[in-house]
């Protein structure tokens, strides 16, 4: 480690102001900070520094992130393989299954298989999410000229795992530049954009390319079956159509995007999230209240037409992406609320608004993202009222 310091600081003066690749310091800087803690020292009085850093904490958000990555890639290919090995699907995307075979492996429902299978979805789009969104994130920082931050590194893990595995890579180009460009840079970078840039360019994408990007469909058969998810089958034909049960559905082995099936892997990343103070518990349970209180009032309202009236609470928390979104996307410390009751009452708002998306509107039966994303443009309105609220009792007690 010494000597790649030394070797680092040897060429940190052609990076820096007077230097020949001045411009470029952004990069420079990027590559140093990655490797060790920044060496700016605190000017002025005060040298109190946080043990916690913007890297360190999207870190450990990464790292919470991982164990859904894991599972998401095996149940891609466990889902995939299983419809091949049954006979009623085709090995979806030519390229990607001649690829499988030529690497040796074979269309059976095996561990091994499945997670390799699965690596083969995964692979191209998280490479393409990081060199799309990563070429922009530096390109803006040399522009601007400051530090590339960290914020993209959250962003890159994240949106591979709301898309549908079998997404075009165009798309996921598309999708990851809308989002970086104008659902951050545009605001100023990390730290200053309204709505969480990863659900930007999904929510590109889907409006964009609703057939392939809604998830509805996510592997489809040649019997003329479909692979839809459980509450594209709830939506049409009611709770009794669905092909799996609760547990099967909290534990993941369902179709969807890539990391949003299981809620059980999504609880483990919410307990280190909320041990290391990352992300609000707030935020989560007034999610979960939310969903429960707005899902309970539909059920007792009841409907002949829309069966999604009938879908309880327990349901609408382990389908679609509603637990991926409250714990990982929700809590967003830049698009989210700041305030301690400010948190809950956001949270509040994505639960109940999540419900009523998905049954009032039953033609599009996922709603966790354009919840968050109507809620992101609440936060500042929530605060201030707190704040504001915060700063006439202050007055009040001193006489003011």
């Amino acid at each position: 480690m010494k000597f790649l310091r030394k070797l680092l600081d040897s060429q940190a003066k052609h990076f820096e102001p007077g230097g020949k690749l001045h411009t470029l310091y952004p990069l420079w800087e990027a590559n140093d900070t990655v490797l060790f803690t920044p060496g700016h020292v605190t000017k002025g009085k005060t040298h109190v520094r946080d043990a916690l850093d913007l890297k360190r904490m999207m870190i450990t958000v990464v790292i919470a992130l991982i164990p859904v990555m894991l599972f998401g890639i095996y149940n891609v290919g466990h889902q995939a393989n299983a419809r091949i090995a049954e006979g009623i699907a085709k090995p979806f995307i030519a390229w990607q299954s001649d690829l499988f075979v030529q690497m040796g492996f074979t269309h059976t429902d095996t561990l091994v298989n499945n997670f390799m299978y699965g690596l083969v979805f995964f692979v191209p789009i998280f490479l393409v999410t990081f060199v799309v969104g990563g070429a922009i994130e530096v390109i803006t920082s040399i522009v601007r000229k400051h530090e590339v931050n960290e914020g993209f590194l959250v962003t890159g893990f994240l949106f591979p795992l709301i898309v549908p595995a079998t997404i075009p890579l165009w798309q996921v180009a598309l999708g990851i530049g809308f989002g970086t460009l104008i659902g951050k840079e545009v605001f100023g970078g990390t730290g200053m954009n309204v709505l969480n840039p990863a659900l930007v360019g999904r929510a590109f994408l889907f409006f964009a390319y609703p057939g392939q990007i809604s998830g509805d469909q996510v592997w489809q058969a040649t019997d003329g079956g479909t692979g839809a998810t459980l509450l594209g089958q709830a939506a049409a034909d009611g709770m009794g159509a669905l092909n799996a049960t609760w547990f099967e559905a909290f534990s993941g082995n369902i179709t969807g995007s890539i990391g949003e099936t299981s809620a059980l892997l999504c609880l483990v990343g919410a307990a280190l999230l909320i041990f290391t103070q990352i992300a609000s518990w707030r935020t989560m349970a007034g999610i979960a209240l939310g969903t429960a209180l707005i899902s309970s009032l539909l059920n007792l309202v009841g409907s002949e037409t829309n069966p999604m009236f009938a879908m309880p609470f327990y349901w609408h928390m382990v389908v679609g992406g509603w637990a991926f979104g409250a714990v990982f996307m929700a809590t967003d410390p830049v698009s989210s609320a700041f305030t301690e009751k400010g948190k809950f009452i956001y949270g509040l708002g994505i639960g109940a608004m999540v419900v009523l998306v998905r049954v009032v509107n039953p033609a599009y039966p996922e709603g966790m993202m354009l919840a968050i994303l109507f809620m992101n443009m609440f936060a500042p309105f929530i605060d201030y009222f707190f704040i504001q609220g915060n700063i006439k009792r202050r007055m009040a007690r001193n006489g003011l």
